[in-house]
């Protein structure tokens, strides 16, 4: 089902550029269109890792900066039998995390400084094992390109700008106006079809069936819901849909379009009910 998704989101990717060519500039634009759609699927599925973590203000973190951090990744990737993902730091004040990649050989796992600073032992324990379980479900190759599509998709549509000379020009603006009403909601579908809300819910159990308790998942769950109400997170709205909780962002408009995450109180509900198998 996750092949069959990837495959379909770079197909939708390519249909859509090839359509933006022709209308733009006949058989000559859809021959530079298709040209585009290879060079995007590429990259999409090469590089879409890299983008998220670009596109959040991710920045690599080691072993002496966060040896907390390396602490519980390392421990629990023993437990799941993965390798360790890499490691990164976002300087932001809201307590986030999220996971990217192609397969667990190539994942990335990106936690905000306001994460680090927040949380316990226990409930940083069961946000990297809420990680680490997207990584072992491979729910990452799909999400990650997923998210760099719908970015994509935006992207063209605001340089539905550049068509009629920007802003200040009515026919620009006009061109740019048509193409957001119509490829927004359209990246926003696709990135929902890509990252269902579904793997929200596996990731949580398989995150607390990993630790061996649900409660500090709970309790980090909990808090983050309650932080990220509070303090505004600078990332884009396809990448924000990676995230362990939806935060809160200056674009509320187009990121509610994006939205991607299953009730809190309704993930809270379903680990609170959930029996862990002792191994």
């Amino acid at each position: 089902m996750k092949t069959l998704k990837t495959t379909f989101l770079l197909t939708a990717l390519t249909l859509l550029l090839l359509f933006i060519g022709q209308a733009f500039g006949g058989q000559h634009g859809m021959t530079l269109a298709l040209g585009f759609a290879i060079l995007m699927n590429g990259g999409a599925y090469f590089f879409s890792d890299k983008i998220a973590l670009a596109s959040s203000g991710a920045v690599p973190i080691s072993r002496e900066e966060s040896p907390r951090l390396y602490a519980v990744m390392e421990r629990l990737a023993a437990k799941a039998n993965l390798p360790v993902p890499k490691l990164y730091m976002i300087p932001q004040a809201a307590p986030n995390a999220f996971a990217t990649g192609r397969n667990p050989k190539h994942a990335s796992v990106a936690v905000t400084q306001g994460l680090m600073q927040l949380m316990n032992d226990d409930e940083l324990e069961g946000v990297i094992a809420h990680e680490l379980s997207h990584v072992r479900n491979y729910d990452i190759l799909t999400s990650s390109i997923a998210a760099t599509i719908a970015g994509a998709v935006t992207w063209i549509a605001r340089m539905g700008f550049w068509f009629g000379g920007g802003d200040n020009d009515r026919e620009g603006g006009g061109i740019a106006g048509i193409l957001m009403l119509i490829l927004a909601p359209f990246a926003a579908m696709l990135l929902q079809l890509g990252i269902s809300r579904q793997r929200e819910y596996q990731a949580d159990a398989s995150g607390a069936q990993m630790v061996g308790q649900q409660y500090g998942l709970i309790s980090a769950l909990e808090k983050l819901g309650a932080y990220n109400k509070e303090i505004p997170m600078d990332i884009s709205p396809s990448t924000s849909a990676l995230c362990i909780v939806a935060p809160l962002s200056a674009r509320q408009t187009i990121t509610g379009l994006f939205s991607t995450h299953p009730p809190l109180a309704d993930r809270i509900a379903a680990l609170r009910n959930m029996t862990i198998v002792r191994q």
